[in-house]
């Protein structure tokens, strides 16, 4: 029976409250702790087997070397709680097939095969229950290591051959492993899969391992990438431009630093503001915020990464009530640098950059009870006046601003309501409109802001019905010429669009190969009429052959000379 929307968020209220937790990638590759490739280059450390193109023969030594007898569960448990985290994700098995749990299905794991022979993930969840975390588990679809996963790596070819391997086989251990970790740990808050971009969903039997986990652990939640939609979106390594859409739930995944496991050489640290205003631009748009640790060999927090998790505690402490259990911002834009997230009838306003006098707020209709600072708990004087789009609240500097952010609860006569004031976009100094992915409003199921990896797009742009929108302000009526700046790889392109002013005049154009997802190039199309005032610019999908449409950049309207 299909689950209603009502038992769906019964099921998912724990998260949704949450907002905030721990991810931890620990495994064989913290041994060598080495974040290069064969050339040199700087990559991402538990990736090690795959960097050297090592055979596993050889990457199996590293096993008689784990030993983590610094290992304390109640240590790590506590410096997440500390931190404000409410649930903790732990690697059971990363790529490279190495088992972090006791489990019958192999030897290749940390009670057989290391001198360490104790299972982590049982003291885990005993920490975890006694501390009131939930404990969730990241499992790898990928197996570098077992001899029926496919395909092999390059390298192997000839010291693996792949003649006898079934991936039906594999599938049926991936089962019997997760049936154990779903038993043997008590009550899981996620199984979080990653690894499944090899194969399709009929491959991987996707449905059919999702029933048996449900079956076993019906409130559990399941993330997104075992090639099934299944419960949230993982974004990684970056924060959507804006929530997705009709309410996807989503957690942003990110390193500290620049690595997932444990890198010696890795120093390149994320500072302690920058992690707290992600995580409040996270809440802003409504999503979760799952922070990586990379513990040593030995079982430890890397100092760096415990001085971060102490001070995001220390802000959580007097600021907290402004994350948790929060919704996405009511508001399109800000009149001031900062983010907003909301609850029940509360408003909390995280302020970056209050400058040197009042606070403006537009387009709140209702009326506003008492303004609060967080920080001291300094009640605020303001001014509330008009309606509609000319609503302004004019807000009192507090005395002692928080240098990370400032917070303001704004306690409200009822549920918020809020005037949306369109993000207007106006003419350069050449008279042309640059309508940038950034500041799309984009409408649908899929498509998404990207950025980062060279990315900086509207992508997964997988359902034709999905469209972006921009609105100009236009005191110059007339012919402007359309030129799209767009990727496409050669297996994706073909797609069909229109680009134009809402109810009124559009171009028509057809999406060919520039090469792959981060190759752009510029697709000069025809003209459009864009009239005087206030526009609603489109581009939608007519036809779509293939997976998807494009990865756009931006749109630029440029006037013809007349």
């Amino acid at each position: 029976m299909k689950e209603t929307k009502q038992q769906f968020e019964r099921r998912t209220a724990w998260w949704r409250e949450a907002k905030f937790g721990m991810f931890i990638h620990w495994g064989l590759y913290a041994v060598p702790a080495d974040n290069t490739n064969l050339k040199g280059d700087k990559v991402i450390s538990e990736w090690y087997q795959s960097n050297k193109q090592m055979q596993v023969s050889e990457y199996e030594k590293f096993a008689a070397q784990f030993n983590p007898v610094k290992f304390n569960a109640r240590d790590w448990v506590r410096m997440a709680k500390e931190a404000g985290m409410k649930y903790i994700v732990i690697t059971s098995k990363h790529h490279d097939g190495f088992c972090m749990f006791d489990t019958r299905m192999t030897d290749y794991c940390i009670t057989k095969a290391t001198p360490y022979k104790k299972d982590p993930l049982k003291e885990l969840a005993a920490e975890c229950k006694r501390q009131g975390i939930k404990l969730c588990f990241y499992h790898s679809i990928m197996d570098w290591h077992h001899p029926d996963y496919l395909p092999r790596r390059p390298w192997e070819k000839d010291t693996r051959p792949a003649g006898n391997a079934d991936l039906n086989r594999f599938i049926d251990y991936m089962k019997a492993q997760l049936r154990e970790l779903l038993t043997n740990y008590g009550e899981i808050g996620v199984i979080w899969f990653d690894g499944g971009w090899e194969h399709d969903a009929k491959s991987l039997r996707s449905e059919e391992v999702v029933g048996m986990i449900r079956s076993i652990q019906p409130k559990i939640i399941i993330n997104d990438r075992i090639q099934l939609p299944e419960d949230h979106s993982t974004p990684e390594q970056y924060i959507p431009a804006n929530a997705l859409p009709e309410g996807r739930l989503w957690e942003t995944c990110m390193t500290m630093n620049d690595t997932w496991g444990f890198a010696k050489e890795d120093h390149n640290w994320k500072s302690t503001t920058d992690l707290i205003r992600k995580l409040i631009d996270i809440a802003h748009k409504g999503g979760n915020f799952l922070l990586n640790i990379g513990p040593t060999a030995e079982g430890e927090f890397p100092q760096p990464s415990i001085d971060r998790l102490r001070e995001i505690g220390e802000w959580m402490k007097r600021n907290s009530e402004a994350i948790y259990g929060t919704t996405k911002s009511p508001f399109r834009k800000l009149s001031f640098e900062g983010r907003c997230s909301v609850k029940g009838s509360a408003i909390y306003l995280h302020v970056f950059d209050w400058g040197a006098g009042y606070l403006h707020l537009e387009g709140l209709q209702t009326r506003v009870r008492e303004a609060r600072s967080l920080t001291d708990s300094e009640k605020l004087s303001f001014t509330q006046t008009g309606k509609g789009e000319g609503a302004a609240l004019r807000l009192q500097r507090p005395a002692r601003l928080d240098p990370i952010s400032t917070t303001i609860r704004l306690t409200l006569a009822g549920k918020p309501e809020v005037i949306s004031i369109p993000n207007l976009i106006r003419a350069d100094s050449s008279g042309a409109f640059l309508l940038k992915a950034a500041d799309a409003e984009i409408v649908g199921k899929h498509a998404q802001y990207e950025t980062g990896n060279g990315k900086d797009n509207i992508g997964f742009w997988t359902d034709k019905s999905d469209y972006v929108t921009w609105t100009v302000e236009n005191g110059r009526p007339g012919p402007y010429r359309v030129i799209l700046t767009y990727a496409c790889p050669p297996d994706n392109d073909g797609a069909v669009f229109h680009v134009g002013v809402e109810k009124g005049a559009r171009v028509r154009g057809q999406i060919a190969s520039t090469g792959s997802w981060t190759e752009f190039r510029e697709l000069v199309s025809e003209v459009i009429l864009l009239p005087e005032g206030r526009s609603v610019i489109s581009v939608r999908i007519a036809e779509m052959p293939k997976y998807a449409a494009m990865n756009l950049r931006s749109v630029l309207l440029k006037p013809e000379q007349r």
